[in-house]
């Protein structure tokens, strides 16, 4: 019998490299569309799975009819994404999370039901995609039920809307003033790492960020 990894490789969707990072320049609804097929073409009837690292941790939107803790090497989570309408303006941009090259992340694994998952979709790319920023691409998961391969939301160092590391000082300005359509950029980093620290996920890095912040606050 083969081993359940290298039945994974055989089976994983391809992605197809974006023409440009750009997303003025980018078709969202193709992008959806290509996304779709290669779900479809990854055998009859078969589920979704969708790797949640931040926001999907704890505020999904859609019923997932199973949930693992699940780990992903090649890529981690970090708050090096602009956000100019969730969290922050154009005047004044905020941060979100992005699942960046490098590393290793923990999150969780989202099995959408396939007869769920067409009804799904243009809610999920409504929510992740409403511009085309993300790359979508499908990942290896590692959970203790064994690999699955997940549809996860991905930023390129390319892209313009990937910050790279940001001062102290920078943070500590973006958390005390950015807010967005759904809120403050603290309020989504807070609700962040409550969410993983239900599941039992450590992230380091985000708890000392928010610590860092809250004692430059009380000493002003």
């Amino acid at each position: 019998m083969a081993h359940p990894d290298i039945r994974l490789a055989r089976t994983r969707p391809t992605t197809r490299t974006p023409a440009t990072w750009d997303p003025a320049l980018r078709d969202g609804a193709q992008m959806m569309a290509d996304t779709l097929a290669q779900w479809r073409a990854q055998g009859p009837k078969p589920d979704l799975w969708v790797f949640a690292y931040a926001s999907l941790v704890w505020r999904p939107e859609f019923e997932a009819a199973e949930q693992r803790l699940a780990r992903v090497y090649g890529h981690h989570r970090c708050l090096h994404m602009w956000s100019r309408i969730n969290r922050g303006t154009p005047e004044r941009p905020g941060l979100v999370f992005a699942l960046v090259p490098g590393g290793s992340c923990t999150g969780l694994a989202l099995r959408v039901p396939h007869h769920h998952v067409e009804d799904m979709m243009p809610k999920l790319w409504a929510r992740e995609m409403p511009n085309p920023v993300y790359d979508p691409k499908w990942l290896p998961c590692q959970t203790g039920q064994g690999p699955v391969q997940a549809l996860a939301f991905t930023l390129s160092r390319r892209s313009p809307s990937f910050t790279g590391p940001l001062q102290a000082s920078h943070y500590s300005d973006i958390f005390k003033h950015a807010v967005g359509r759904y809120g403050s950029t603290l309020d989504y980093a807070r609700q962040t790492l409550e969410g993983l620290q239900r599941h039992g996920i450590r992230d380091h890095a985000l708890a000392a960020l928010l610590k860092a912040h809250h004692a430059a606050a009380d000493a002003d």
